[in-house]
């Protein structure tokens, strides 16, 4: 120890022999930084060695900090000074020696002291009333240390101050740097508040604005940026930051002498207490004259070549696995104006927000000549709609098939306030388990029916077969055999005669009266649904809980279907339609009363014996699938299973990356991808009809026109809005109508799903389908079958 004007200099070194903690060169992560922090300094001062003094001497050795003592205020901050310590304790117990408090202000003068940590150790009084802690903040301290000798509470104090508010203080110097790198900056940097009260301006910022240092502080620019051309140009930004998201543009911000400047700016919200937006980082780039057009071309460029190299796909099987490509499938000009609108989905990139379009739309539009500008305009006004994802048509003259089942699947009709209302009770009685006859078991079924479904695994399973020797009871035999097959009962822990039961009272709230909606089409959704399942590509892609909601999803997808359409309930008045508000009313009655039917009676629930928490995940995803059978979103959930699984699987086959396994995984197995997996499974089991052999294919074809026709007589006798007057049983070319629905919404969805799952067998069967009825169409036939010859 060595004597030096009254200050003793201790120079400890980590202590090897039996230390508990050991610190000299430290790394911390302080956001994308690694700092790198050297032994922590410690200064104590105490005018004389006592038990406390000694305690954290002991302590400093023990953490391997190096250490420090002074004896007067003179020496305590000439040492100070000199070694720039990280933490400082001052005796404050007894003022006879010196004044604690007028040295810690003392040393709080000092530029170097604004990030060190100082401790007063004040006296323990048992039988006092506890002081005041404010004295000592104002004075500077940062904590106070109510004596305690214990060497381990000593040592405690000081590990707890490592990692607490040294290390807070040490990440605040670091912050000179980032602060030294934005002085410096060219380009112009301004923080603001969550209020847009500007906290910071570089140099840079200050002479782009032309204003003096520091003239903008604690200011709010109510006039930066403005816009000429758009009221809601503001508005456009804010929906994108105020959610979080970055925003990149053009815009036109005014100077402190009146004048315009165009920028390039990117604004960047910064989540600080609380986990709200706290500030706003805007960093901008003056636009000169010279450049602003070739700058504005170039941003549209960057953006261009994304949107190009994200689409660009390869198939194994076809070459090419680009959804948009037109091929000889679609039915004449139909088609063309399809695939045009079509296409404009496809290209759209999900990952882009559609504020950044705009934005980009808004950049190009200040240097676009007047038509162009106008012409901009529109699309901007398109865009701001909501209905992005689904192609809008021409007049009726032009395809009044396709029109029509547009108008009757994707929309929710024409409110119509009349007395007319179309009854279909929500408390209506459904059937139970106990008003059925008795369940018949796998080894009891009839030797027809067993024929009837051996090949259900084949993709040319016939289910007409299955309905005549079932006498239209299909769903509780094809339902026992899937779901014994894929170990549905085991999954669930429920016994056999439950899950019989459980099938026989869904497949009884099925109506036999409807010709396309009843349970035959159920168990023909729950065969497609078991067939794609077992393609490789799904079955690495989906979990046990994954296949036990798809196939009772599509089991219940369509239970008490009243065979009629979202939009005949809504123009109707339906009870289902005000109590669903309107929105996917079919779907969500569909869902809940597929749980109402299940858990009214322990005979039939297959859920009694679950965990609650894997129950509820398991009715979440059976929910959203139910719902995802909804038409209105179609094209959403085909356009971002296109986008979110096709188009990097693609990129990676094209990189070269067929092999990694790693990277096609996170693709296929990330929840959200999953969730759009699932969708898009039920959806294309759900209207698969178009897909199967040409004798199924065309027995749907006339079930579903019956169907319709038969809701445009009901309408016509009600006086309610016609939404589909081309399903006219009297005018209506079938031929016509299949080829509309096929090429509006199944080649895309087809060829999107056979990319990801192989299904070549199911095309086939859509290109052979797809000539039979043009060849029927030439001939000007409106019937489901050519006249015998």
């Amino acid at each position: 120890m060595e004597e030096n004007e009254g200050a003793n200099v201790l120079e400890t070194s980590p202590v090897s022999n039996g230390a508990w903690y050991q610190a000299s060169i430290t790394d911390v992560q302080f956001g994308p930084m690694r700092l790198r922090r050297d032994q922590l300094q410690v200064l104590l001062v105490f005018a004389e060695d006592d038990d406390q003094s000694n305690g954290f001497r002991w302590a400093c050795e023990k953490a391997g900090f190096r250490c420090n003592i002074a004896r007067t205020p003179k020496s305590a901050l000439e040492s100070f000074l000199d070694k720039h310590h990280d933490i400082i304790i001052i005796d404050h117990r007894h003022s006879r020696y010196f004044d604690a408090e007028a040295l810690c202000r003392s040393i709080r003068t000092t530029k170097p002291s604004e990030n060190t940590v100082i401790v007063g150790v004040v006296q323990r009084h048992a039988d006092r009333e506890e002081s005041s802690i404010l004295p000592l903040i104002s004075a500077g301290f940062s904590r106070r240390y109510v004596e305690n000798s214990s060497r381990m509470a000593c040592y405690n104090e000081l590990i707890q101050l490592e990692f607490g508010q040294v290390q807070a203080q040490f990440k605040l110097r670091a912050c000179n740097s980032l602060f030294a790198a934005l002085e410096k900056s060219q380009e112009a940097i301004e923080i603001t508040s969550e209020d847009h009260v500007v906290q910071y301006v570089n140099p840079a910022f200050e002479t782009m604005m032309g204003y003096q240092i520091g003239e903008l502080i604690e200011k709010q620019l109510t006039e930066v940026p403005i816009n000429e051309k758009k009221a809601d140009f503001l508005e456009t930004i804010n929906s994108c930051i105020k959610i979080g998201k970055e925003w990149q543009g053009m815009y036109y911000a005014k100077k402190k002498n009146g004048d315009s400047i165009q920028q390039n700016v990117k604004i960047l919200p910064v989540i600080g207490q609380g986990g709200k937006i706290r500030h706003y980082v805007s960093i901008s780039r003056l636009c000169n004259d010279n450049n602003k057009v070739e700058k504005t071309c170039e941003c549209i460029q960057a953006e261009s070549q994304t949107d190009i190299q994200t689409c660009r796909q390869k198939d194994t099987r076809k070459g090419s696995l680009d959804v948009r490509s037109t091929t000889s499938r679609g039915s004449d000009g139909s088609s063309q104006r399809r695939r045009s609108s079509m296409a404009r989905v496809h290209s759209m990139t999900i990952e882009a927000p559609i504020t950044k379009v705009i934005n980009i739309i808004n950049a190009a539009q200040e240097s676009s000549p007047m038509p162009v500008a106008e012409a901009l305009d529109r699309a901007l006004e398109i865009l701001r709609t909501t209905e992005l994802y689904s192609p809008q048509l021409g007049t009726k003259d032009e395809d009044p098939h396709t029109s029509d089942l547009v108008g009757g699947l994707m929309t929710d009709g024409l409110r119509r306030l009349s007395g007319n209302e179309y009854i279909l009770s929500a408390k209506q009685t459904h059937q139970v388990a106990g008003s059925l006859s008795s369940p018949i078991s796998l080894n009891d079924i009839p030797p027809r029916i067993t024929e009837a479904m051996e090949n259900e695994e084949q993709w040319d399973f016939d289910i007409f077969e299955l309905e005549a020797a079932t006498h239209k009871r299909p769903l509780v035999y094809l339902g026992l055999k899937i779901f014994a097959r894929f170990g549905i009962c085991e999954f669930l822990n429920c016994s056999e005669s439950t899950l019989r039961s459980w099938l026989q009272v869904i497949e009884a709230n099925y109506h036999s009266s409807n010709s396309y909606h009843n349970s035959t089409h159920s168990a023909d959704v729950l065969h497609a649904t078991a067939y794609f399942l077992s393609k490789e590509k799904v079955k690495q892609t989906l979990d046990p809980i994954d296949e036990v909601a798809a196939l009772i999803a599509a089991t219940v997808h369509d239970v008490d279907h009243p065979g009629r359409t979202n939009s005949f309930l809504c123009n109707a008045g339906s009870e289902l339609a005000i109590l669903y508000n309107d929105t996917a009313v079919l779907e969500s009655h569909h869902a809940a009363l597929a749980f109402q039917l299940t858990t009214r009676d322990g005979k039939c629930n297959i859920f009694k014996n679950m965990e609650r928490n894997e129950y509820r995940t398991l009715r979440q995803v059976i929910i959203d699938m139910v719902l995802a059978t909804e038409m209105t979103k179609h094209f959403e959930h085909v356009n971002k299973f296109v986008n979110s699984i096709n188009k990097p699987l693609a990129a990676l086959e094209e990189n070269g990356n067929n092999g990694d396994g790693e990277s096609i995984k996170t693709v296929l197995r990330s929840p959200e991808n999953r969730i759009l997996i699932k969708r898009m499974l039920i959806k294309c089991a759900d209207i698969s009809n178009p897909c199967r052999p040409i004798e199924q294919c065309i027995e749907w074809a006339g079930r579903i026109s019956e169907e319709y026709f038969a809701q445009t007589d009901e309408e016509r006798r009600q006086g309610l809005p016609v939404v589909m007057p081309v399903f006219d049983r009297n005018t209506c070319s079938i031929p016509k109508s299949q080829l509309s629905f096929i090429d509006y919404f199944i080649i895309d969805m087809f060829d999107a799903w056979d990319a990801f799952a192989d299904l070549p067998n199911l095309m086939e069967h859509l290109n052979n389908n797809i000539k039979y009825w043009k060849g029927l169409d030439a001939r000007n036939l409106r019937v489901l079958r050519p006249p015998p010859e």
